[in-house]
C-alpha cells in the first residue's frame, strides 16, 4: 500500500524540535512492506491541518497523522479534522471517564479536550490514556498518532502495521523489500553499478539514501504472487550482492559496529582502539552496542605526542622522522594499545580533522590508520574530504571497516 505522512507542529516547523516522527513510522512502514510517497511537516494552522490531511487521503492508500493530539490551546489537529472531513467533534464517555480519574484532572480541567474526538474515530488503544485513533475516510483508513514520540512508536508497532497488514486483504504481502548497507562506494559508483538493473523489470523499484558516510539501498520487488515477488527478488538480490561486493557490509537494521561486534564475540576475540584525530569516536560507536563489554576492553585518547609515547609506546624517533601523522606511528599505536588493553587485536587512527594544521604535504584530510593482530602489523594511508566532523566520523567508520576487512580475510587497501 501508498501511504503519506504528516506530522503536526509549530516545534517542529520552527526546527526547535526535531521532526524524530517521521522518520521513525517510514522505517518501520517500509520495512513492512508499504511505499510512502511523501512526507509533510505543517505547523498548528487549522485550514492547513484539514486541507493537507485531505490531499493526502485523494493520494494515497492511507494516511499517517502525528502530533497535534493534546490538551494544549495549540493542539488543533481534532478540530481541524472535524470541519475538514465534516466528522463534529463527540465525546467519548470511556475516555473521558479515565481522564476524571487521573490526578491530574482536578488542577487540569483542560485534559477534557482529549476525550473530544472526530465522530467515527476508533480508539486505537482504549485500555491506555495516550491519544491515538483511526478515522476511515472514503474507506482509506487515516491514523492519528500523538507527537510524544514514545507514544507515538508504540503505537506504530502496536496498533498500525498489524491493522494495515490485514487491511481489504493485506495486500502488502506481496511486496518484498530490503535494505543494503555499503560502506566504502559513492552514491555515485553505487548507482553506476546498478543502472543496469534498475529498468530491468517494471516490479523492480531501487533506492540510493546517503547517510553520513556510508550508503543505504534500498531494494522493492512487486510481484502478482508470492512465488513471483520471491523469485524475482533472489535474482536481483544476487545481483546487488554480487555488484557491492566486499563493500556491503550488512542489511535492514545493521550498522558496521554491529558486525564488527558480532564477527569478534563469535570468534572470541576482543579489541583495543587507539585514538588521536577521531577523538573517542571510535571507542564510542563500539559500544553503543549491548553487550559490546565481552569483547572491547577499553581505548586510548591519545591527542599529543607526548601521550603517544607515554601510553602507547610510540618510539620518539618515529614521531621525529615521520610525523604523528604517519602509517608508522599509526602501526606503532596500534601495537601499542594491544600491549596495553592486553586485546587480540588493535586498531588505530591519526589524521589532520582541520580546518587548520595541514600542510602541502600533509593537507586537512590526511588521516592513517594501524592494525595489529596475530602477530602482524598493518599502516593505511587515506585522504578524506569534508568539514572537520565529517572527517572524523568517516575517520572512525573506516577503522570499524578495516577491521571487519581483516577478520573476513577480505582484501585490505595497499599497505
Amino acid at each position: 500500500m501508498i501511504g503519506e505522512i504528516i506530522s503536526i507542529g509549530d516545534e517542529l516547523t520552527s526546527g526547535r524540535i526535531l521532526n524524530s516522527t517521521s522518520y521513525f513510522a517510514a522505517s518501520h512502514l517500509f520495512g513492512a512492506g508499504h511505499e510512502i510517497s511523501a512526507m509533510f511537516t505543517i505547523g498548528d494552522e487549522p485550514e492547513m491541518i484539514g486541507s493537507s490531511i485531505k490531499d493526502s487521503i485523494d493520494r494515497a492508500d492511507f494516511v499517517v497523522v502525528t502530533g497535534g493530539l493534546g490538551s494544549t490551546s495549540d493542539d488543533l489537529t481534532n478540530e481541524a479534522v472535524a470541519q475538514a472531513l465534516d466528522r463534529p467533534t463527540t465525546l467519548y464517555p470511556e475516555i473521558f471517564d479515565k481522564i476524571k480519574r487521573s490526578r491530574r484532572f482536578a488542577s487540569m480541567p483542560s485534559l477534557e479536550k482529549l476525550a473530544w474526538l472526530p465522530s467515527g474515530a476508533e480508539i486505537l488503544k482504549p485500555e491506555e490514556r495516550m491519544a491515538g485513533y483511526l478515522l476511515i475516510y472514503n474507506d482509506k483508513p487515516i491514523f492519528f498518532l500523538p507527537g510524544v514520540p514514545n507514544q507515538m512508536r508504540e503505537l506504530m508497532i502496536d496498533r498500525v502495521i498489524p491493522r494495515l497488514a490485514t487491511w481489504k486483504g493485506g495486500k502488502t504481502s506481496l511486496v518484498r523489500q530490503k535494505v543494503y548497507k555499503v560502506f566504502g562506494l559513492s552514491e555515485m559508483e553505487i548507482n553506476q553499478r546498478l543502472k543496469a538493473i534498475e529498468n530491468s523489470h517494471s516490479q523492480v523499484s531501487i533506492g540510493y539514501y546517503p547517510l553520513s558516510t556510508e550508503v543505504h539501498v534500498s531494494l522493492t520487488v512487486r510481484g502478482e504472487s508470492h512465488a513471483e515477488t520471491e523469485r524475482l527478488f533472489q535474482q536481483i538480490e544476487m545481483v546487488i550482492e554480487e555488484t557491492m561486493g566486499d563493500s556491503l557490509y550488512g542489511e535492514d537494521n545493521a550498522c558496521l559496529e554491529g558486525i564488527v561486534g558480532q564477527i569478534l564475540h563469535a570468534r572470541k576475540l576482543t579489541i583495543g582502539v587507539a585514538e588521536s584525530c577521531s577523538g573517542g569516536l571510535m571507542a564510542h560507536r563500539i559500544t553503543t552496542i549491548p553487550g559490546s563489554s565481552n569483547y572491547f576492553l577499553g581505548g586510548v585518547v591519545a591527542y599529543s605526542n607526548d601521550l603517544k609515547e607515554r601510553l602507547l609506546s610510540v618510539n620518539r624517533k618515529t614521531l621525529l622522522e615521520y610525523g604523528a601523522v604517519s602509517r608508522q606511528t599509526a602501526r606503532e599505536m596500534a601495537l601499542g594499545v594491544c600491549v596495553a588493553t592486553g586485546s587480540d587485536i588493535g586498531i588505530s587512527v591519526t589524521g589532520i580533522a582541520g580546518p587548520t594544521g595541514g600542510t602541502e604535504e600533509k593537507p586537512v584530510g590526511t588521516v592513517c590508520f594501524g592494525l595489529a593482530a596475530g602477530g602482524e602489523s598493518f599502516g593505511f594511508l587515506f585522504h578524506f574530504c569534508g568539514k572537520r566532523a565529517m572527517i572524523q566520523t568517516r575517520a572512525a567508520m573506516t577503522g570499524l571497516d578495516l577491521v571487519r576487512r581483516y577478520l573476513l580475510k577480505l582484501e585490505l587497501p595497499s599497505d
